[in-house]
């Protein structure tokens, strides 16, 4: 099955947005470095970008985060709220997700939905992708183009009437409509080039718009192999294979 490879949030403030990211990952005790780039900050599968004329800041997404437990929800709610960050929804079970699901939720200054979550099928290892939500304009158009991109790139499926959820081995992202989510940046891990060209056929038949044809990025790293198709609301949705042979 596939993964979420990574999540990438254009920020207009990247200093400001470090320090938050930093300290959200410190208190969920995240395992990893932080990787310093030109103009991006990177923890494993989750970075931040400078925003630009070309690249405007993202906005409307939500985010959840791994936690270990509850008290670690608690304590990472608790400082950064403390720390002048905007309180989205305070520590507590919400069954509606799940009989055991946990979650705290603070806002970025760019209005981006942040959580951190704990439920049965939580990552042990924490900090870590938990989910995604990405709110459209059109559900219906939506559930077209991101169905065609999960049959083309083996991630599972629940189609409800107001959502599309796909289950990954690494997470789940959904699909939802409201204010729809802009500027986001969302990479599917996959096995190999085939599964990279045949989601960017999928998704282009399907309302996308082409954003990047497959091929090599050695900028990247050698043998990353990847492709990017715009979903309906201008997001960024990528394919990538990392060939590490």
């Amino acid at each position: 099955m596939a993964t979420i490879d990574h999540v990438t949030v254009r920020v207009s403030n990247l200093d400001a947005a470090r320090e938050l990211f930093t300290e959200s990952f410190e208190l969920l005790a995240f395992a990893g470095r932080r990787f310093d780039g030109d103009g991006f900050h990177e923890w494993s599968d989750f970075s931040i970008a400078a925003a630009d004329d070309a690249h405007p800041a993202t906005t409307g997404l939500h985010v959840g985060f791994a936690a270990i437990s509850r008290r670690q929800v608690d304590s990472w709610w608790q400082a950064l709220t403390y720390a002048g960050h905007f309180d989205d929804g305070s520590p507590g079970p919400r069954p509606e997700y799940g009989p055991t699901y946990y979650g705290a939720f603070i806002r970025d200054s760019d209005g981006n939905s942040l959580e951190a979550v704990h439920h049965e099928r939580t990552d042990p290892e924490t900090g870590v992708v938990d989910h995604l939500w990405i709110r459209v304009t059109d559900i219906a158009a939506s559930k077209r183009f991101y169905a065609a991109v999960a049959e083309a790139t083996g991630t599972g499926m629940h189609d409800r009437v107001d959502r599309l959820q796909m289950l990954t081995d690494s997470g789940t992202f959904t699909v939802l409509e409201g204010t729809p989510t802009r500027n986001a940046h969302l990479a599917i891990g996959v096995d190999d080039e085939e599964t990279v060209r045949a989601f960017h056929r999928a998704g282009v038949a399907a309302g996308g718009r082409d954003n990047g044809a497959p091929g090599e990025r050695p900028e990247y790293h050698a043998g990353y192999y990847g492709a990017y198709v715009l979903d309906p609301d201008g997001n960024n949705v990528e394919a990538v294979w990392h060939n590490r042979s």
